[in-house]
Order: structure tokens, then C-alpha cells, then sequence
């Protein structure tokens, strides 16, 4: 029981984060060829994407129940969404990162930091109940 505990502990982050970079190329990877694709074809394209993308981001989150918290995944589902985000809108679209976003992404691993450490905390404060 404890090897699978353990794979869990590095598949779910890598589920989530994979999930995140598909879902950032479905949200905003079709603005490269806005000139070439219909409305339809871009939304099309987009589900495309979307479809495998819910389910990894699914099948990770209820993997990862009992070895994660929910609040852990969704912070880092979310967090490395918009980190995905930028890095799509940087190298796929071209936009510049300036020093203020570089800043706000430092304060995204703090939080994450935050949010993975207060684990323990939690679960001696849960045990205390």
C-alpha cells in the first residue's frame, strides 16, 4: 500500500501540471491562427484539447484523494494553469513577460510552498479533534 502512496505522491502533481499546459494551449493556443480559423473550427480545436485534458485533471484529483487535500490540487492545478497560461502567451503568441509577472509567478511558488506545508500542520491539528 505504502509503493502506491508513493507513486501517488509524484503522478498526481504531474497529471495536474500536464493537465494545466493542455488546457492552457485550449484556451488561448488557437489565438495563433485567428486569421486562419472560423469561430467553430477554434472552438472545435479548443474541445479537442479540453476533452483528454478533463479527463487527466479528473482521474489526478480523484487519484490523489487521501494522499493530497483537495484544496492542495486545486492550488496547484490553478497555479500552474497560469503559469501555462504565460508561457503559452509567451513562446506560442509572442507576448513579452515583464519583471511584475516574473514577480507575480515567485509569489505563486510561495504560495504553493504555503499551501503544500501547511500539511502537516493540518493533519496534527486534525488528529488533536
Amino acid at each position: 500500500m505504502q509503493k502506491k502512496s508513493k507513486l501517488r505522491n509524484y503522478m498526481v502533481p504531474i497529471m495536474l501540471i500536464t493537465s494545466s499546459a493542455i488546457m492552457a494551449m485550449a484556451w488561448i493556443g488557437h489565438l495563433k491562427y485567428k486569421e486562419d480559423l472560423s469561430f467553430l473550427a477554434a472552438a472545435m480545436l479548443a474541445w479537442v484539447l479540453v476533452l483528454p485534458e478533463y479527463l487527466l485533471n479528473v482521474s489526478a484529483i480523484r487519484w490523489g484523494v487521501g494522499v493530497y487535500q483537495p484544496s492542495e490540487m486545486a492550488a496547484m492545478n490553478l497555479s500552474s494553469g497560469i503559469v501555462f497560461i504565460a508561457l503559452v502567451s509567451h513562446f506560442f503568441l509572442g507576448e513579452e513577460i515583464s519583471t511584475q509577472k516574473y514577480m507575480g509567478f515567485g509569489l505563486m511558488i510561495i504560495s504553493m510552498a504555503l499551501i503544500s506545508g501547511s500539511k502537516k500542520t493540518e493533519t496534527k491539528n486534525q488528529k488533536d479533534l
